[in-house]
């Protein structure tokens, strides 16, 4: 899954993605009107974002699927991972993971492309229908870049637990339960998760709905989605750094200064923030505050093998092999067991013309990638070299 994307432009830094977020704070709390600039988009109320039971509701065929799950002679853990296998099933069968399609529950059923936000909510809907309870959790991954039409995105991951419907008063010492991950990367295992609540997810919804916006310059809609998502859930920090890029793309930089010390307020260790942060005070004339910033960054991060992948990634972009493959082997020295450096080592040595070093991390990144339609596209690359 996806979620969240950070995106290097001239401008600024975009927090979006496919999956996750951070903490469950002050859901509830309203935020202040004067960071809203409705006047900078004066059509972003022609169009309507998608409503909450839009988002969970399923059709007539989703139903149907779920209905033939379940049956009344099994026992509930029975139930759940008839349930469960059924839709794990049901993704196999042609459907390919895409970071960027953010869908509602009964298009992901339809559709044959879905990232793991999607795949969730479909699943949570699906749990409810049943007469289950599913919970949504937050899973607090390290900082993770994946690369998207030639930008860098941050991404953040949930997955959820199923559980036989209980009252809110019931306790219960032992039950059966399945935990639900749609991650393809296997990069999120073994850390530490947290509940986090629908109205959340309904604002991470609005939140990527409006990334994809802004990668598409569609300025209206990325605005009502960003606005959406803090109206819903006005600590999720992420989208007020996304409305602070908006609002940067237009050189409105008193308004991206409020949205991303938002942001802060919501979450102070927020690096991305802090970073977006030091991209304006440096546009600004700010040079000092924005360097120190950076400097900070920097030391926190450079113990993370994905921000020496994410610098390989900008190097190979800015057309430095050689610069790009010293940031590759940095992040293979902090960690051999991801696909996505290895990857990142056969395209430098590719740029530089070493074809057999190429193939060699091609081979490495093929082995370790859990999904197929990623080892497929490893593999065709395989064949590409080999051809040449």
């Amino acid at each position: 899954m996806s979620l969240w994307i950070k995106l290097w432009f001239i401008t600024g830094v975009l927090v979006c993605g496919g999956c996750a977020t951070q903490g469950d704070r002050n859901a509830d709390a309203a935020p202040s009107a004067s960071v809203f600039r409705d006047d900078l988009f004066p059509a972003y109320m022609l169009s309507s974002v998608e409503e909450p039971q839009t988002i969970f509701a399923l059709d007539s065929d989703a139903q149907a699927f779920v209905n033939q799950t379940q049956s009344e002679v099994r026992t509930p853990r029975e139930n759940i991972r008839n349930l469960v296998n059924q839709i794990f099933d049901h993704a196999a069968l042609g459907l390919s993971y895409q970071s960027a399609a953010n869908t509602i529950a009964s298009a992901t059923f339809e559709r044959s492309q879905a990232n793991c936000l999607s795949l969730s909510i479909m699943t949570y809907a699906m749990a409810k229908y049943a007469g289950l309870s599913p919970q949504f959790y937050q899973v607090n991954i390290p900082e993770y870049w994946t690369r998207r039409e030639g930008v860098n995105l941050l991404n953040g991951h949930i997955n959820l637990r199923i559980s036989p419907y209980k009252a809110p008063n019931d306790i219960v010492f032992s039950e059966a339960y399945a935990d639900v991950d749609f991650d393809p990367q296997e990069v999120r295992n073994n850390f530490v998760r947290e509940p986090i609540s629908r109205t959340r997810v309904i604002a991470m919804f609005y939140n990527n709905k409006g990334a994809d916006a802004l990668l598409a310059n569609s300025y209206s809609d990325a605005y009502r989605y960003f606005k959406a998502a803090v109206q819903t859930d006005s600590s999720l920090s992420q989208a007020w750094v996304n409305l602070g890029v908006l609002y940067r793309r237009l050189d409105a930089n008193d308004s991206a200064l409020a949205s991303y010390q938002r942001a802060l307020k919501e979450n102070p260790q927020h690096l991305t923030a802090w970073e977006n942060l030091s991209i304006l005070y440096a546009a600004t004339g700010r040079k000092d505050e924005a360097q120190a910033i950076q400097n900070r960054l920097a030391r926190e991060r450079q113990e993370n093998p994905f921000y020496h992948t994410m610098l390989g990634e900008d190097a190979l972009a800015a057309g430095a092999p050689d610069k790009a493959l010293s940031h590759f082997r940095t992040a293979l020295r902090l960690d051999r067991h991801q696909h996505v450096i290895y990857f990142g080592l056969a395209k430098a040595y590719a740029a530089l013309g070493n074809t057999a070093k190429a193939r060699t991390q091609l081979v490495k990144a093929a082995r370790l990638v859990p999904d197929e339609n990623i080892k497929a596209r490893y593999q065709s690359k395989l064949f590409a070299l080999q051809s040449s």
